[in-house]
């Protein structure tokens, strides 16, 4: 706190400053536009594309699935520092801690867990297994042109993973306009960020772009007093290359990009009263990803969107974890190809399809209890996919919309998969559609890859020797519809879905205080999500979105269907946005309310108070920003958090994290407080 106190001092004549600076100076006589853009989707080439705008949301009407675009403008409504925190707006997705010491961020769909949500980059399957954990925070806010949010069954071209979801980043591209770009953040807590890319074309074919990124926490934080810090100490560097040739026929895109990353987190000793010989509790995980694609296309018939394509791409991500005395350390490999032929016949009819191959190596060390000396366990993990699918979509004039798909794969380490899925969508009047849609999805569990923070606890790691791929079926439903309302339009919409599970691996804290398993489901399990949304435009220059979404998600982790725990059962969401005199000004508030849910079962420490409540309480949270558009430049300041709420006591027994009762993994809230925070965006295109 005296920390905070003393950088708010020496800071507060810096934004009083600008802020004057920015009222002082006003702009007239130019005239502002704001335009985007969203990158050739595979399954969206395919026909003539409506969309409905909605204040940097949209709607894909055009396409069978139940698909929404996060744009560029939406992303600038919030800092937005990096994938993680480009969903505040959402209502659809969620995203929490895992943990309250190492910073890892999960995101919901549908009330599951991101595992279950296909991530793509520029329609390739990414972020996978141990790049799952902090997969959030590789990708700069600045980097991204679109989000592309599929709920429900998806496509069968990207694979047989997804389950709830796809949630597909399309990047900067070097073949657009020519651009140079820089984005400067710094929050009051000791963080700061400087990103900067730029493209130019070297000729009217070829053309290259890089995009680079810096970030690093200077100080620590114990707000709580606890002895440990408050967030992990982040450093990361990225950055990335990429070209591209637009042939007439021919179109080649290359990309390759390298992250260093490492964090810092555990006691603090400048706030942790230590006993003389005691030894401080760290936690650092340190990672190096590489990562590169190419993509090939020949097109054979324009007028037909007759091409084939040649997907290629590959990764190695190294991470090395290490929680006091406990370690995890794993090699990553990872090699996808697809080949693709799309081509429509007349005006209603087209089909897709093509061959895939994924394959993944893990090679990993696991000493999974705080033995110094214990020599760790080594374990390696291989399994290679070759797959084949088909899908057919018919449109007919964008009224009617169908798209059904099926594929085959076969797992070196389960076998064959067979997932079907279809989508259905009518437009019977320009206002008013309906959707559908089901469909299958498999999943290989990799333990220890995608939960490693349950080593940031006491708890012992049991994993069941029966764990089986994840089987699942996803159905869906919904109708949007506008509405006249007092010379405005309202637009309305609700969605349901139900997924079940044939098989799933469950991570059972209730069992054992002192254990987490990890075991096959072997009763029911489930989601049930009920989504309500409405936007109107109040005034010409404010938008209001208001959603409310009711999630049930259980599973019988052997004594019955209980509630997932850390789950929350609702969740309503406000948000406005003013954007006066043309958009040279913009005011963005969000508001969300979470509903409360259970915790894992408590049990009774040794000073006879019990671990925790056996359910956590509604809590909301309240975020602001405040941008002062220029003709290349944008000055934000904001705030998150602004409701202070914050979760007390995160980490159990915190004072003795060497003792059986310590764990950091009981997170459902806020780790911190209010964040006041401050930025520029610069950007100069050439027309």
């Amino acid at each position: 706190m005296v920390y905070i106190s003393s950088m708010m001092h020496r800071m507060s004549p810096v934004l009083l400053s600008v802020m004057v600076w920015l009222f002082a100076f006003p702009v007239s006589g130019q005239e502002y536009a704001v335009s985007d853009s969203i990158d050739d989707d595979p399954e969206v080439t395919l026909q003539e594309v409506t969309v409905t705008r909605r204040q940097g949301l949209m709607k894909l009407r055009g396409t069978a699935s139940n698909t929404q675009v996060i744009t560029s403008a939406e992303l600038c409504r919030a800092a937005c520092c990096n994938l993680g925190e480009s969903f505040t707006t959402n209502p659809s997705v969620d995203v929490s801690y895992s943990d309250a010491a190492t910073g890892a961020r999960q995101i919901k769909l549908l009330g599951l867990s991101g595992t279950y949500v296909q991530m793509l980059t520029e329609n390739i399957p990414n972020f996978r297994g141990a790049a799952s954990s902090y997969g959030l925070g590789y990708i700069p806010g600045t980097w991204m042109q679109s989000i592309q949010v599929s709920k429900g069954a998806s496509s069968v071209k990207n694979g047989y993973e997804s389950v709830t979801g796809q949630i597909n980043v399309e990047m900067k591209k070097p073949q657009a306009d020519q651009e140079v770009a820089v984005n400067g953040y710094a929050d009051l807590e000791g963080k700061g960020e400087i990103n900067a890319n730029g493209n130019i074309r070297l000729s009217d074919r070829l053309s290259t772009g890089l995009l680079l990124h810096g970030e690093n926490s200077f100080a620590g934080h114990d707000s709580n007093s606890d002895g440990f810090l408050d967030m992990p100490r982040l450093r990361q560097i990225s950055a990335m290359n990429r070209w591209a040739w637009m042939g007439d026929n021919y179109v080649f895109q290359a990309a390759v990009k390298w992250l260093d990353e490492h964090r810092r987190s555990g006691q603090d000793e400048h706030h942790t009263h230590l006993s003389p010989g005691q030894e401080p509790y760290r936690i650092t995980i340190d990672t190096r990803r590489w990562e590169g694609f190419t993509k090939n296309a020949y097109i054979f018939d324009k007028d037909n969107d007759g091409n084939v394509a040649l997907i290629l791409s590959g990764s190695w991500h190294q991470q090395n974890s290490v929680y006091g005395h406990k370690l995890y350390d794993v090699i990553q490999k990872n090699l996808y190809a697809s080949l693709m032929f799309e081509r429509k016949w007349g005006e209603w009819h087209s089909l897709s399809t093509g061959l895939s191959f994924n394959y993944d190596n893990y090679r990993q060390r696991l000493r999974a209890d705080q033995i110094p000396d214990a020599e760790p366990e080594r374990m390696t993990e291989m399994e290679a996919v070759p797959g084949a699918y088909v899908q057919y979509s018919f449109n007919y004039d964008t009224r009617l919309l169908i798209m059904a798909g099926l594929r085959y794969d076969h797992s070196s380490r389960w076998g064959s998969m067979v997932t079907p899925r279809f989508h259905l969508k009518w437009n019977p009047r320009e206002e008013f559609s309906v959707h559908a849609s089901a469909g299958r999805g498999f999943r290989t569990p990799h333990v220890m890859a995608e939960n490693n923070y349950v080593l940031a606890s006491s708890r012992r790691v049991v994993i069941a020797n029966d764990l089986t791929q994840e089987d699942a079926w996803n159905f869906g439903a919904g109708a949007n519809t506008f509405l006249p309302l007092f010379d405005r339009t309202l637009n309305l919409g609700v969605e349901y879905y139900y997924t079940y599970f044939r098989h799933q691996m469950l991570a059972d804290f209730d069992a054992d205080p002192h254990e987490v398993r990890f075991t096959d489901l072997k009763g029911r399990s489930y989601s049930h999500t009920l989504q309500v949304e409405a936007t109107y435009h109040v005034i010409s220059d404010l938008t209001a979105t208001l959603a409310y979404r009711y999630t049930d998600v259980k599973a019988d982790y052997g004594l019955g269907l209980v509630e997932k725990p850390l789950t929350g059962r609702w969740k309503g969401l406000l948000t406005l946005s003013y954007t006066p005199m043309m958009g040279l000004w913009q005011a963005d508030v969000t508001l969300a309310i979470n509903g409360g849910g259970r915790m894992p079962a408590p049990y009774i420490m040794a000073d006879g108070f019990q671990s925790w409540a056996p359910r956590y309480k509604a809590f909301p949270q309240l975020n602001a920003q405040l941008t002062r558009n220029f003709r290349h430049w944008a000055v934000y300041v904001g705030g998150e958090n602004l409701t202070g709420f914050r979760q007390k006591n995160p980490i159990v027994a915190a004072s003795a994290p060497w003792s059986n009762e310590f764990d950091a993994t009981m997170v459902y809230g806020p780790l911190h407080g209010a964040i006041i925070y401050a930025g520029f965006r610069y950007t100069f295109t050439k027309y």
